[in-house]
């Protein structure tokens, strides 16, 4: 395995970890990962990139070795656009001056991909791994979500612990069957710490696990991809059971018209695959982030 170092950059006061890999001098890929995820990762994509590139792979506020905001009064709070600030002060951090190429899987394609339409001269390339975006919402669902909102911060969400390492990956195998052990037990140790109850806790916020308050806005999303100048390289797997899911009764191909908001987009679509894409084939999506960021 490539090895990696561990930076810590302030981001309003939120301390960030960033995992690099790379000489410094080396052209910059900024690696974004999805929900319930961290840094690590990456790490098999990284080992299958063949040219030299320096990765940087921040933990998102709230995961891995990155800090949990807590409000004065109350729990952790998370809300989709400090996603995007806590980006714009890495990359200032990084690559002040410089465009830069952006690859997210599922949550962090989704930050890479508005980021792009915010800040579209900061971005040169844009690789979406299993980014689909969500089902449009409705103005009417508006109260019925705040309202489940309120009743969910009335008993915080718990995450559950584990005896050893190996129920952490016995875990992650579950949840994706084609991981192979080796890479499990690997991700086990990014993706949990053993606490003073003898136990493994993941590290995560438990609090990512309460529904936000507010909606999911297609059209606002969609007016923010129109505005990305960077070309697009979107990349899912064959048969993607996570873009059924997101779509629900609408026909996959219907759903996927939201991408015509692209000024450049181009589809690569990977065989044998789940929505880890990068976990399940990091060879293929290594060779697709080279060709298109080279």
């Amino acid at each position: 395995m490539k090895e990696s170092r561990s930076e810590f950059v302030d981001a309003r006061g939120v301390r960030l970890h960033v995992r690099r890999w790379g000489l410094p001098d080396a052209p910059m890929l900024f690696m974004l990962h999805g929900w319930m995820d961290m840094s690590a990762s990456f790490q098999f994509a990284v080992d299958a990139l063949a040219g030299d590139w320096q990765v940087l792979a921040p933990d998102a506020r709230g995961f891995g070795l990155s800090d949990r905001p807590v409000a004065e009064k109350g729990g952790g709070h998370y809300y989709f656009p400090d996603y995007l600030a806590d980006l714009d002060v890495l990359i200032d951090h990084f690559a002040r001056g410089e465009q830069v190429n952006l690859v997210g899987h599922s949550m962090g394609a989704n930050v890479a991909l508005l980021y792009a339409g915010v800040r579209p001269e900061r971005v040169r390339r844009v690789v979406d791994l299993e980014g689909f975006g969500l089902s449009a919402a409705r103005a009417s669902q508006s109260p019925g979500r705040i309202a489940q909102w309120l009743d969910e911060l009335r008993t915080p969400p718990a995450l559950r612990s584990y005896a050893s390492l190996d129920e952490v990956a016995d875990r992650l195998m579950r949840t994706n069957p084609r991981l192979p052990l080796a890479r499990a037990r690997f991700l086990a140790q990014h993706w949990s710490r053993e606490e003073s109850d003898g136990r493994f806790h993941l590290l995560a916020d438990p609090a990512h696990k309460l529904r936000g308050p507010t909606l999911y806005r297609l059209d606002e999303v969609s007016a923010a991809w129109a505005r990305v100048t960077a070309p697009v390289l979107h990349v899912e797997a064959k048969d993607s059971p996570t873009l059924a899911a997101f779509a629900g009764q609408t026909p996959v191909a219907e759903f996927k018209t939201r991408f015509t908001a692209f000024a450049d987009w181009r589809e690569e679509i990977v065989d044998d695959a789940g929505h880890m894409i990068h976990h399940d084939q990091p060879e293929r999506v290594a060779a697709l982030i080279e060709s298109f960021c080279a």
